[in-house]
C-alpha cells in the first residue's frame, strides 16, 4: 500500500466541542470537495462489529468503560486510511486528536496533518445545542450534568492539542449559521484543493 502523501491529499483534523457542528460541517465539505470522512468512534464501532480477535479486545475495553488505547485507535485510523489512499480526494478525520500524545502519535505513525480547522462555540451555545438535540434524538448522553462533564473534558485536552499547531490551526466561529461557517470553511479548503 501506498504511504499517503498530504502534499496531494490533504489531511484535516476537524476538532470542536460536542455540539460545534462538526458533523454538520463534515458533510457539507463531503457533498462539495467528496474527501474521505473517518470518524475514530465510526471505526470502533465498526471494528467491534467485525466480531475479529481485535474486535473481542475492544469490547472488553469498552463494557468496562475505558478509553481505547492510542494505539489501537491509531491502526484503526492508518488502515482505513490506507485502504482508500488510492481513491481519496483528502482526509477529514472527525474529532481526533482528542489529546496531545495522540496528535503527536498521527504525525508520526501516518503522516502530517495539512491542516486543523477549529469549530470554536461558548460553553453556553454548545450546552443549549447539545440539550436541543436531546430533545429530539434521545441520546444518552445529551442531559445537562453529562453535557457538562463532556465540555470540560473536552476544554482541558484541546488547548493542549491545539496549542502544538499554531501554524497549521485554523480557527472558525461555529455560533453563526450553518451557511456562514461553511463559507469560512471553503476560504480554507479551496487553496488546498488543487
Amino acid at each position: 500500500m501506498a504511504p499517503i502523501d498530504p502534499s496531494k491529499t490533504p489531511i484535516v483534523w476537524i476538532l470542536g466541542g460536542p455540539g460545534s457542528g462538526k458533523g454538520t460541517q463534515c458533510e457539507k465539505i463531503i457533498a462539495k470537495y467528496g474527501f474521505t470522512h473517518l470518524s475514530t468512534g465510526d471505526l470502533l464501532r465498526a471494528e467491534v462489529k467485525s466480531g475479529s480477535e481485535r474486535a473481542k479486545c475492544l469490547s472488553a475495553i469498552m463494557e468496562r468503560g475505558e478509553l481505547v488505547p492510542n494505539d489501537l485507535v491509531l491502526d484503526l485510523l492508518k488502515e482505513a486510511m490506507l485502504a482508500k489512499t488510492d481513491e481519496a480526494k483528502g482526509f477529514l478525520i472527525d474529532g481526533y486528536p482528542r489529546e496531545k500524545s495522540q496528535g503527536i502519535a498521527f504525525e508520526k505513525t501516518i503522516a502530517p496533518v495539512t491542516v486543523i480547522i477549529y469549530f470554536e462555540a461558548s460553553s453556553e451555545t454548545l450546552t443549549k445545542r447539545l440539550l436541543g438535540r436531546a430533545a429530539s434524538s434521545g441520546r444518552a448522553d445529551d442531559n445537562e450534568e453529562t453535557i457538562k462533564l463532556r465540555l470540560k473534558t473536552f476544554l482541558d485536552n484541546n488547548d493542549q492539542v491545539l496549542a502544538q499547531y499554531p501554524e497549521k490551526l485554523k480557527r472558525i466561529n461555529a455560533e453563526d449559521s450553518v451557511d456562514a461557517i461553511f463559507s469560512q470553511v471553503v476560504q480554507i479548503l479551496d487553496p488546498l484543493v488543487k
